[in-house]
């Protein structure tokens, strides 16, 4: 197997940068390079050489040995001065020792992938936790690097092997008398089983949301104040607003974090009649975006207004008044003017996301959700065959196995190759 090595820190002028250097060249390269090895995972300042023995920096260097790395083999960090001349020369000089060679974009993790130190939904942890850009989508994918979902997995895996194997036995001994009888047990286990698989796929929903971002869309007729709303609430000028009814035209969007979640307000286009072909496609991207968006945000000018037909008003949507500022001390209205009643819908929209986002497991994929429901379809089916009759026990068994298989795709033992590539093309080179 090739060595690899990259620059693992963020590109350009810094205090300090690192180079990491990973396989079975790896002791070599340091060696090479500074003289010697360092004591496994003590960080050591040595002089950084070339082949002429000329200077190119001091710094920290740290050997990890194999299996007590983050790769599973051998692995070297050089942290030098973050300099771009420093770097350059120093994988320049990498690059000249045989059998090294440069690391692909999420090479390093697809060795730790390889050589088992991570499964695959913890790849898929550290995955978002590079991307995390709110408290809520950076402690959701902890939980997941962590390796909970691979745990929860090899319970389950376990309970299914079991099961399987008392069925199987009941086969395997049907010309004598069992002398126990497992159809409790079987019982007990399917349905634990299937409840803890039903309860993870329930929560994906929601994962997916915090991992890639809620969307709250802001409704009404034109001139009702969304356009000055989102500004308000984006802080900055963000979309354009005027008296002119129709203004807005498409869907503009402004990510926000509220309350540790990632949040997209969608402006929307005035929803009325009109002959004008281009405000009447704003209008219906708008109706498409609002029938898809998590929550909606309902402004009207008055209580006799009627809500767009169209749209479904759902459990926890936001009905105001608009223009609130125009209105005295009236309740239940916001203005994105003054900022009345903004605060207030800050918290009503904050709260409403995050007892969604309560609702949570660890599983966070819609691949992960396929893998459990085609798990629960496996033991639904083996409960089907065991109450056809003992003649169907193996049949069962059989399904169970089906189900074991599905689980092993969640961790990616078996059938993932075909996301691989998709999945660690996500990673910076370094990573």
């Amino acid at each position: 197997m090739d060595t690899i090595f990259a620059l693992a820190s963020a590109p350009g002028k810094s205090g300090v940068a690192v180079i990491r250097v990973s396989g079975p060249l790896a002791t070599k390269a340091c060696i090479d390079l500074t003289g010697g090895l360092p004591d496994p995972r003590v960080a050591s300042l040595r002089l950084i050489k070339n082949r002429k023995d000329q200077r190119l920096d001091e710094g920290l260097v740290l050997w990890f040995p194999q299996k007590q790395s983050f790769t599973g083999e051998d692995v070297v960090e050089f942290q030098t001065h973050g300099s771009s001349a420093v770097v350059s020369v120093i994988l320049r000089e990498l690059s000249g020792i045989e059998g090294l060679r440069g690391a692909e974009p999420g090479e390093f993790t697809r060795r730790a992938l390889e050589n088992e130190r991570l499964d695959l939904a913890q790849v898929e942890g550290l995955a978002d936790l590079i991307e995390a850009e709110t408290e809520a989508q950076r402690r959701q994918a902890l939980r997941v690097l962590s390796g909970d979902l691979g745990k929860r997995a090899d319970t389950w895996r376990q309970d299914l092997i079991r099961t399987a194997a008392l069925l199987e036995a009941t086969i395997d001994f049907a010309d004598e008398d069992v002398p126990v009888d497992v159809r409790p047990e079987v019982t007990d286990l399917l349905g634990k089983t299937r409840m803890a698989l039903f309860k993870e796929a329930k929560g994906v929903e929601s994962a997916e949301r915090v991992r890639t971002g809620f969307e709250v869309a802001i409704l009404g007729a034109p001139n009702t104040g969304k356009s000055t709303l989102l500004n308000t609430l984006a802080g900055r000028e963000a979309a354009i607003t005027s008296e002119i009814a129709g203004t807005t035209r498409d869907v503009i969007e402004v990510r926000m974090d509220l309350g540790g979640l990632p949040v997209t307000l969608l402006d929307t286009a005035g929803l009325r009649e009109t002959e004008d072909k281009v405000e009447n496609i704003g209008i219906t991207r708008a109706r498409d975006r609002a029938n898809h968006a998590d929550l909606r945000v309902f402004l009207r000018e008055s209580e006799q207004v009627e809500l767009p037909r169209e749209i479904e008003i759902r459990d926890g949507d936001i009905v105001l008044l608009a223009k609130a500022d125009l209105r005295g001390n009236s309740s239940g209205g916001v203005s994105g003017l003054t900022g009345e009643g903004v605060d207030d819908l800050v918290t009503r929209i904050t709260n409403t996301l995050a007892e969604r986002a309560g609702l949570t497991g660890i599983a966070t994929r819609e691949r992960h959700r396929v893998a459990i429901e085609k798990t629960i379809a496996a033991l639904d089916e083996a409960a089907r065959q065991l109450e056809l009759g003992e003649d169907r026990t193996d049949i069962a068994a059989e399904e169970l196995r089906s189900g074991v298989r599905a689980l092993d795709a969640l961790v990616g033992r078996v059938d993932v190759e075909n996301i691989l590539d998709e999945i660690f093309s996500s990673f910076c080179i370094g990573k």
